[in-house]
């Protein structure tokens, strides 16, 4: 007669094929409940990878974590949330008045003709043009308008998230860690990668927002229109939005400039806007990026602009972190199989 298996060992491997595909299952539903918070999930995460050393601080210095981690958040409110959405509903609140305005004028004046273009065989319609641009920029300006509760849930969510991120961090690293089929150094290798790939893009996005603010308020200065410095500035922290940039300024001024007759400086400020400052994002920034990750210019670019379009803002983080893990991840398994890490 044959014996029964011990009881530790019932089902033996057979029962792994069927576990594995409840849990890819119950990932791939998890991951459904979580893409409606992707955004305050990602963002959550960034501001708590920046704000983690001061977290660390307070609480040498506090009796509870809650607390410090309750201090961080007013403090991450203050310097991130509440700039970045005030310098928003007013430009967007700017963008459709300043778009009615222009397409009254353009509707009760003839056709706007540049002398610079003159020499032209076939003169472009830059009334049409114009007009679609500035209609361009209102739409854009209502859809923000229209989905700003959405937003406002979002910030009020990621904030959420970032203090129990920051309160729970040491509990969430280590559940990770017994998650995650790697020894605790592999553990600790991503967790630096995720950590340095985050503060990479960050830095590169500072660094390239404020070259494109100081670029973009040089024109402004050149030109003579005023408060130079001051719309330098607010395109700066316009450069930071994925989704906004520099072009909700200057395109508005541009459009302007040319309604009041000064087309030679319309047509200075849209090429300077549109091909130095619009694409030094495109071109700076993977550079930057790339250097501090130790990645080629391309696949940096790639997982950019690949992240912003597959993604939406969120992808401008995930699209990096997927290319920088995945990377680690092949290195990893290459250094099991016994070849080079790298």
């Amino acid at each position: 007669m044959t014996e029964p298996p011990p009881a530790g060992r019932v089902g033996g491997g057979s029962g792994i094929a069927p576990l594995a595909l409840a849990a890819a299952a119950g990932l791939a539903v998890c991951a459904a409940l979580a893409l409606p918070f992707l955004g305050a999930l990602t963002w959550a995460l960034v501001l708590a990878i920046l704000f983690a050393p001061l977290q660390a601080r307070l609480e040498r210095r506090l009796p509870h974590r809650g607390l410090a981690a309750g201090l961080v958040v007013l403090v991450a409110i203050l310097v991130v949330g509440a700039p970045a959405t005030l310098v928003i509903e007013r430009l967007a609140h700017g963008a459709i008045a300043g778009a009615a305005f222009i397409q009254a004028r353009l509707a009760s004046q003839g056709p706007l003709r540049l002398p610079a273009l003159a020499w032209l065989p076939a003169e472009p319609d830059l009334s049409g043009l114009l007009g679609r641009l500035v209609a361009m920029l209102g739409n854009e300006g209502a859809a923000l308008l229209r989905g700003s509760v959405a937003q406002l849930i979002e910030i009020v969510l990621a904030f959420y998230i970032l203090f129990y991120a920051l309160r729970d961090r040491a509990a969430a690293l280590a559940a990770l860690r017994r998650l995650l089929p790697l020894g605790a150094a592999e553990a600790d290798e991503v967790f630096a990668r995720i950590g340095g790939t985050v503060q990479a893009i960050v830095y590169g996005t500072v660094m390239v927002a404020a070259l494109q603010g100081a670029l973009a308020g040089l024109m402004f200065w050149a030109l003579g229109l005023g408060a130079p410095l001051f719309w330098g500035i607010v395109m700066s922290l316009l450069a930071i939005v994925p989704v906004l940039g520099t072009f909700v300024v200057w395109i508005p001024e541009a459009a302007y400039l040319a309604l009041e007759g000064h087309e030679t400086k319309a047509l200075i400020l849209a090429l300077w806007g549109a091909l130095v400052v619009g694409e030094i994002d495109n071109v700076v920034r993977p550079i930057l990026v790339g250097d501090r990750l130790n990645l080629h210019t391309v696949p940096v670019f790639i997982a950019i602009i690949g992240g912003l379009i597959v993604l939406g803002p969120p992808g401008f983080i995930l699209g990096p972190l997927a290319m920088t893990t995945t990377l680690l991840a092949l290195a990893l398994l290459r250094r099991r199989l016994g070849g080079p890490a790298s």
